[in-house]
Protein backbone atom coordinates (compact mmCIF):
# COMPACT_ATOMS: atom_id res chain seq x y z
CA UNK A 1 0.00 0.00 0.00
CA UNK A 2 2.86 2.72 0.96
CA UNK A 3 4.53 1.65 -2.04
CA UNK A 4 1.37 2.58 -4.40
CA UNK A 5 0.66 6.03 -2.24
CA UNK A 6 3.98 6.76 -2.93
CA UNK A 7 3.71 6.26 -6.48
CA UNK A 8 1.10 9.09 -6.71
CA UNK A 9 3.96 11.53 -6.08
CA UNK A 10 6.46 10.24 -8.55
CA UNK A 11 4.10 9.48 -11.43
CA UNK A 12 2.85 13.01 -12.69
CA UNK A 13 5.88 14.88 -13.90
CA UNK A 14 4.26 16.78 -17.00
CA UNK A 15 4.24 19.50 -19.29
CA UNK A 16 1.79 22.27 -18.43
CA UNK A 17 -0.92 23.37 -21.54
CA UNK A 18 -2.15 27.24 -21.49
CA UNK A 19 -5.25 27.93 -19.27
CA UNK A 20 -8.70 27.73 -21.31
CA UNK A 21 -10.09 31.05 -21.91
CA UNK A 22 -12.87 30.18 -19.39
CA UNK A 23 -11.17 30.61 -16.56
CA UNK A 24 -8.72 33.21 -15.66
CA UNK A 25 -5.67 33.06 -13.03
CA UNK A 26 -5.97 36.05 -10.22
CA UNK A 27 -2.79 35.09 -8.26
CA UNK A 28 -1.09 32.16 -7.45
CA UNK A 29 0.87 31.58 -3.83
CA UNK A 30 3.75 29.93 -3.41
CA UNK A 31 5.96 28.14 -0.48
CA UNK A 32 3.78 25.47 0.43
CA UNK A 33 4.49 21.80 0.92
CA UNK A 34 2.35 19.41 -0.62
CA UNK A 35 -0.60 21.57 -0.67
CA UNK A 36 -3.41 18.96 -0.94
CA UNK A 37 -6.41 21.07 -0.18
CA UNK A 38 -7.69 24.70 -0.23
CA UNK A 39 -10.51 25.74 1.42
CA UNK A 40 -12.73 28.73 1.38
CA UNK A 41 -13.46 30.20 5.31
CA UNK A 42 -16.30 32.41 4.58
CA UNK A 43 -16.66 33.69 8.23
CA UNK A 44 -12.84 33.96 8.94
CA UNK A 45 -11.92 35.68 5.39
CA UNK A 46 -9.76 33.24 4.56
CA UNK A 47 -8.26 30.22 2.84
CA UNK A 48 -7.03 27.27 4.64
CA UNK A 49 -4.34 25.15 3.41
CA UNK A 50 -3.43 21.46 4.03
CA UNK A 51 0.07 20.97 3.91
CA UNK A 52 0.85 16.75 3.60
CA UNK A 53 4.99 17.13 4.06
CA UNK A 54 5.60 13.49 2.87
CA UNK A 55 4.34 10.54 1.92
CA UNK A 56 0.61 11.00 1.58
CA UNK A 57 -0.16 7.56 3.38
CA UNK A 58 2.61 7.76 6.11
CA UNK A 59 1.75 8.88 9.98
CA UNK A 60 5.04 10.83 10.19
CA UNK A 61 4.01 13.48 12.04
CA UNK A 62 5.06 16.35 9.47
CA UNK A 63 1.83 17.61 8.27
CA UNK A 64 0.13 21.03 8.87
CA UNK A 65 -2.30 23.24 8.15
CA UNK A 66 -2.00 27.31 6.50
CA UNK A 67 -3.56 30.05 6.17
CA UNK A 68 -4.17 32.26 2.78
CA UNK A 69 -5.50 36.04 2.83
CA UNK A 70 -8.13 36.13 0.14
CA UNK A 71 -5.58 38.32 -2.25
CA UNK A 72 -2.98 35.17 -1.80
CA UNK A 73 -0.73 36.52 1.01
CA UNK A 74 0.25 33.85 3.32
CA UNK A 75 -1.43 35.02 7.00
CA UNK A 76 0.03 32.02 8.79
CA UNK A 77 2.32 29.62 7.54
CA UNK A 78 1.73 26.93 10.43
CA UNK A 79 -1.53 27.43 11.92
CA UNK A 80 -2.24 23.69 13.33
CA UNK A 81 1.09 21.17 13.38
CA UNK A 82 0.91 18.03 14.68
CA UNK A 83 -1.28 16.20 11.81
CA UNK A 84 0.47 14.09 9.33
CA UNK A 85 -0.67 13.82 6.07
CA UNK A 86 -3.89 16.20 6.06
CA UNK A 87 -6.11 16.21 2.86
CA UNK A 88 -9.62 17.65 2.67
CA UNK A 89 -11.35 19.97 4.95
CA UNK A 90 -14.59 20.86 5.99
CA UNK A 91 -16.26 23.71 8.24
CA UNK A 92 -19.15 22.45 10.70
CA UNK A 93 -20.49 24.27 14.22
CA UNK A 94 -17.19 26.55 14.35
CA UNK A 95 -14.83 23.58 13.94
CA UNK A 96 -12.00 22.38 11.77
CA UNK A 97 -12.73 18.94 10.45
CA UNK A 98 -9.58 17.26 8.20
CA UNK A 99 -8.88 14.04 6.64
CA UNK A 100 -6.08 12.89 7.96
CA UNK A 101 -5.18 9.23 6.38
CA UNK A 102 -7.30 6.56 8.50
CA UNK A 103 -8.09 9.31 11.27
CA UNK A 104 -10.28 12.64 11.94
CA UNK A 105 -8.57 15.93 12.95
CA UNK A 106 -10.74 18.05 14.53
CA UNK A 107 -9.37 21.88 15.11
CA UNK A 108 -10.47 24.95 16.96
CA UNK A 109 -11.83 27.39 14.04
CA UNK A 110 -10.91 30.16 15.88
CA UNK A 111 -7.82 29.28 17.16
CA UNK A 112 -5.92 26.32 14.86
CA UNK A 113 -5.36 24.48 17.89
CA UNK A 114 -5.87 20.78 17.56
CA UNK A 115 -8.49 19.75 19.84
CA UNK A 116 -9.20 15.97 19.33
CA UNK A 117 -9.02 13.22 17.23
CA UNK A 118 -11.71 11.07 15.30
CA UNK A 119 -10.49 7.51 15.02
CA UNK A 120 -12.85 5.82 11.87
CA UNK A 121 -12.90 2.20 12.13
CA UNK A 122 -11.60 0.79 8.34
CA UNK A 123 -10.99 3.31 7.21
CA UNK A 124 -8.09 2.98 4.26
CA UNK A 125 -7.09 6.45 2.69
CA UNK A 126 -9.27 9.04 3.95
CA UNK A 127 -9.36 12.03 1.35
CA UNK A 128 -11.90 14.91 0.79
CA UNK A 129 -14.26 16.22 2.98
CA UNK A 130 -17.14 18.21 2.94
CA UNK A 131 -20.69 19.52 5.19
CA UNK A 132 -24.17 18.87 4.62
CA UNK A 133 -26.74 21.82 5.42
CA UNK A 134 -27.38 20.24 8.97
CA UNK A 135 -24.21 20.34 9.62
CA UNK A 136 -23.08 16.69 9.09
CA UNK A 137 -19.47 16.35 7.86
CA UNK A 138 -18.66 13.38 5.39
CA UNK A 139 -15.19 11.94 4.38
CA UNK A 140 -14.21 9.45 1.03
CA UNK A 141 -12.36 7.13 1.72
CA UNK A 142 -10.20 6.95 -1.74
CA UNK A 143 -9.04 3.40 -1.42
CA UNK A 144 -11.77 1.16 -0.13
CA UNK A 145 -15.18 2.83 -2.06
CA UNK A 146 -16.71 4.14 0.85
CA UNK A 147 -17.82 7.33 2.20
CA UNK A 148 -18.46 8.18 6.16
CA UNK A 149 -20.15 10.39 7.96
CA UNK A 150 -19.37 11.94 11.04
CA UNK A 151 -22.17 14.01 13.55
CA UNK A 152 -20.21 15.71 16.08
CA UNK A 153 -17.44 13.22 16.80
CA UNK A 154 -19.16 9.98 15.82
CA UNK A 155 -18.54 8.50 12.72
CA UNK A 156 -20.31 5.70 10.74
CA UNK A 157 -19.98 4.09 7.32
CA UNK A 158 -22.50 6.14 5.02
CA UNK A 159 -22.53 3.89 2.18
CA UNK A 160 -19.78 1.75 0.55
CA UNK A 161 -20.35 0.45 -2.80
CA UNK A 162 -18.31 -0.42 -5.82
CA UNK A 163 -19.63 2.20 -7.98
CA UNK A 164 -18.30 4.79 -6.45
CA UNK A 165 -14.43 3.83 -8.10
CA UNK A 166 -12.20 5.11 -6.16
CA UNK A 167 -13.69 8.20 -4.62
CA UNK A 168 -11.92 11.11 -4.35
CA UNK A 169 -13.68 14.19 -4.24
CA UNK A 170 -16.99 14.97 -1.83
CA UNK A 171 -19.33 18.39 -1.96
CA UNK A 172 -22.30 18.62 -0.69
CA UNK A 173 -25.30 20.39 -2.81
CA UNK A 174 -28.37 20.28 -1.49
CA UNK A 175 -29.94 17.06 -0.88
CA UNK A 176 -27.22 14.75 -2.62
CA UNK A 177 -23.37 14.78 -2.21
CA UNK A 178 -21.45 15.25 -5.35
CA UNK A 179 -18.75 12.84 -5.89
CA UNK A 180 -15.26 13.16 -8.13
CA UNK A 181 -14.01 8.96 -8.88
CA UNK A 182 -10.42 8.58 -9.65
CA UNK A 183 -11.45 5.51 -11.39
CA UNK A 184 -11.57 1.72 -11.07
CA UNK A 185 -8.33 -0.78 -10.89
CA UNK A 186 -5.89 1.41 -9.64
CA UNK A 187 -2.17 0.48 -11.28
CA UNK A 188 1.68 1.21 -9.41
CA UNK A 189 1.32 4.76 -11.18
CA UNK A 190 -1.98 5.69 -10.32
CA UNK A 191 -3.40 5.47 -13.67
CA UNK A 192 -6.38 2.91 -14.08
CA UNK A 193 -8.04 0.65 -15.61
CA UNK A 194 -10.90 2.34 -16.21
CA UNK A 195 -11.38 5.94 -15.53
CA UNK A 196 -13.75 8.14 -13.29
CA UNK A 197 -16.30 10.17 -13.66
CA UNK A 198 -18.72 12.34 -11.64
CA UNK A 199 -21.67 10.88 -9.33
CA UNK A 200 -24.43 11.93 -7.02
CA UNK A 201 -25.41 10.10 -3.81
CA UNK A 202 -28.49 11.16 -2.47
CA UNK A 203 -28.36 11.69 1.20
CA UNK A 204 -31.54 10.33 2.24
CA UNK A 205 -31.72 7.45 0.64
CA UNK A 206 -28.27 6.50 -0.19
CA UNK A 207 -28.69 5.66 -3.68
CA UNK A 208 -25.71 6.50 -6.01
CA UNK A 209 -26.51 7.36 -9.47
CA UNK A 210 -23.61 8.63 -12.58
CA UNK A 211 -23.95 11.94 -14.00
CA UNK A 212 -25.19 11.88 -17.62
CA UNK A 213 -22.33 13.05 -20.00
CA UNK A 214 -19.67 12.98 -16.90
CA UNK A 215 -18.92 8.83 -16.76
CA UNK A 216 -15.57 7.85 -17.37
CA UNK A 217 -14.20 10.74 -18.63
CA UNK A 218 -10.81 11.15 -16.39
CA UNK A 219 -9.32 10.10 -13.00
CA UNK A 220 -10.74 12.85 -10.77
CA UNK A 221 -9.50 14.30 -7.61
CA UNK A 222 -11.50 17.58 -6.46
CA UNK A 223 -15.14 18.71 -6.91
CA UNK A 224 -17.30 21.81 -5.98
CA UNK A 225 -20.28 23.11 -7.03
CA UNK A 226 -21.17 26.55 -7.77
CA UNK A 227 -25.06 27.29 -9.04
CA UNK A 228 -25.77 24.81 -11.66
CA UNK A 229 -22.16 24.35 -12.67
CA UNK A 230 -19.83 21.42 -11.09
CA UNK A 231 -15.84 21.77 -11.57
CA UNK A 232 -13.49 19.18 -11.00
CA UNK A 233 -10.17 18.36 -11.17
CA UNK A 234 -7.41 15.59 -12.53
CA UNK A 235 -4.98 14.80 -10.46
CA UNK A 236 -2.47 13.67 -13.12
CA UNK A 237 -2.93 15.34 -15.96
CA UNK A 238 -3.51 19.16 -13.95
CA UNK A 239 -7.05 20.15 -15.75
CA UNK A 240 -9.75 21.59 -14.52
CA UNK A 241 -13.13 20.56 -15.71
CA UNK A 242 -16.51 22.15 -15.71
CA UNK A 243 -20.05 20.04 -15.63
CA UNK A 244 -23.58 20.77 -16.20
CA UNK A 245 -26.49 18.77 -16.15
CA UNK A 246 -27.19 17.68 -20.12
CA UNK A 247 -23.82 18.62 -20.91
CA UNK A 248 -20.37 17.16 -21.24
CA UNK A 249 -17.17 17.89 -19.33
CA UNK A 250 -14.81 20.72 -21.10
CA UNK A 251 -11.83 22.10 -19.84
CA UNK A 252 -11.34 25.11 -18.25
CA UNK A 253 -8.07 25.86 -17.32
CA UNK A 254 -4.75 23.16 -17.21
CA UNK A 255 -1.99 23.60 -14.79
CA UNK A 256 1.10 21.32 -14.15
CA UNK A 257 0.14 18.05 -12.87
CA UNK A 258 -0.85 17.72 -9.00
CA UNK A 259 -3.99 19.90 -8.91
CA UNK A 260 -5.65 18.48 -6.15
CA UNK A 261 -8.97 18.97 -3.63
CA UNK A 262 -10.24 22.60 -4.80
CA UNK A 263 -12.00 24.64 -2.86
CA UNK A 264 -14.50 27.41 -3.49
CA UNK A 265 -16.22 30.82 -2.30
CA UNK A 266 -19.65 29.49 -3.65
CA UNK A 267 -19.74 32.35 -6.72
CA UNK A 268 -17.12 32.88 -9.07
CA UNK A 269 -13.74 32.11 -7.53
CA UNK A 270 -12.20 28.40 -7.47
CA UNK A 271 -8.71 27.77 -5.21
CA UNK A 272 -6.64 25.28 -6.51
CA UNK A 273 -3.62 23.68 -4.78
CA UNK A 274 -0.83 22.46 -7.02
CA UNK A 275 0.58 19.88 -4.97
CA UNK A 276 3.85 18.89 -7.02
CA UNK A 277 4.68 23.00 -6.99
CA UNK A 278 4.06 23.98 -3.61
CA UNK A 279 1.49 26.49 -4.63
CA UNK A 280 -2.75 27.87 -4.45
CA UNK A 281 -3.77 29.38 -7.28
CA UNK A 282 -6.92 32.00 -7.79
CA UNK A 283 -8.69 31.32 -10.78
CA UNK A 284 -12.22 33.73 -11.77
CA UNK A 285 -14.79 31.83 -13.87
CA UNK A 286 -16.72 33.32 -16.49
Amino acid sequence: MKTLITSILLAVIGIAAAPAAQAGEIWRASGFEQPESALFDAAGKRIIVSNIVGNPGEADGNGYLSVLSLDGKVVTRHWTDGMDAPKGMAISGGRLYVADITKVRVVDLASGRLVSTIDVPNAVFLNDMTADASGKVYVSDMLADAIYRIDGETPELFVKNAVLASPNGVFADGNRLIVASWGKGIKSDFSTAEPGGLLAVDLATKAVSQLPGAQKFADLDGVVAIGDSIYATAYVTGTLYRYTAGGKPEVVASFRPGSADIGTDGKSTIYVPLMNEGEVAALTLD
